[in-house]
């Protein structure tokens, strides 16, 4: 089940990278930016910016079979009752203006590689490849397994972006066909990360210490999105970096600036974003953090990018 795929990446593993972001995950973290990758099937979107109303238009609201569309405002678009749509998509391909869309489709290997291979001079300039994201790519291991491995005979880096809340059984399928691992320490404290991402994080770290160990071939690259009030202390940094020095396969250490990207799409999907009084961390905290990273790592210069899982 992919979302999208996206072209010319260059923060999702090394060099020009194609990035398939497959639906579905096992968090619920309040700042993710792809609220669309959340649910593991296909979903319903609605830009009310595109309709046109039931005046010009109007050819959604029969196609329906649950009546969740209708129109009574005064500007005659339609609208969604969000707890009586079931996701059919019957309505999409009824309106002309693109006002109704849906995240994700079904794809199988040879059809993403299709595309993905699209931009293979460009993998062989820079040294990049293919990178599986969500969501939570390891909750498809199968399809994740197969697809890296192929991508793999056919001469391409592959990577992953990760939150590890999986069984180890789909971290076993997937880990063997990967180059590089993306993966998040979010927050350090079991109760504040259920707090703000829906689930404890224990087995998120079980897993990452057991692939460091499993998989020393892999290189991992340990991230953290950092937002405000949340986890932008020096304990948080402190103690992803304890966790992760003693392991030499873990390369870096990323910090991901918190920014509001991908807050419309929850309009689009009929939900209510929950940090819009959220400001991206300041430049001196940036600078204060960046040190205790280049200090672990007896570097001049700590990787911060301007994005965030």
């Amino acid at each position: 089940m992919v979302l999208n795929i996206q072209h010319f990446c260059t923060h999702d593993g090394p060099g020009m990278r194609t990035t398939v972001f497959l639906k579905g995950c096992t968090l619920r973290c309040k700042w993710c930016s792809n609220p669309e990758s959340i649910h593991p099937r296909p979903e319903l979107a609605y830009n009310p910016a595109k309709c046109i109303g039931r005046t010009e238009c109007g050819f959604c609201l029969p196609k329906c079979p649950e009546h969740a569309i209708f129109s009574t405002d005064p500007d005659l678009k339609v609208r969604i009752n969000w707890t009586l749509c079931t996701n059919c998509s019957q309505c999409v391909s009824a309106c002309p203006p693109g006002a109704l869309s849906l995240f994700g489709h079904e794809l199988t290997v040879e059809e993403v590689l299709a595309e993905v291979e699209q931009d293979s001079p460009f993998y062989r300039e820079s040294g990049g490849g293919i990178t599986l994201s969500g969501g939570e790519c390891q909750l498809q291991p199968d399809f994740a397994a197969a697809l890296l491995e192929e991508a793999r005979h056919r001469g391409m880096n592959t990577a992953i972006e990760t939150a590890f809340n999986v069984p180890w059984e789909n971290v076993e399928k997937v880990l063997p066909h990967v180059d590089v691992c993306l993966h998040d320490h979010k927050i350090s404290d079991p109760e504040r990360h259920r707090k703000w991402c829906g689930a404890d994080n224990r087995r998120i770290q079980e897993n990452q210490k057991r692939a460091y160990e499993t998989f020393p071939g892999v290189k991992f690259i340990a991230r953290t999105p950092l937002i405000p009030g949340v986890n932008d202390d020096e304990a948080h940094i402190r103690a992803v970096l304890a966790f992760i020095r003693p392991h030499p396969n873990v390369i870096d250490y990323e910090l991901l600036p918190y920014f509001r990207f991908g807050e419309s799409k929850y309009g689009f999907l009929g939900r209510v974003y929950e940090l819009e009084d959220f400001q991206p961390p300041s430049e001196e905290l940036l600078a204060r953090l960046r040190a205790i990273i280049d200090e672990a790592f007896g570097r001049a210069t700590a990787i911060t990018r301007k994005t965030q899982p």
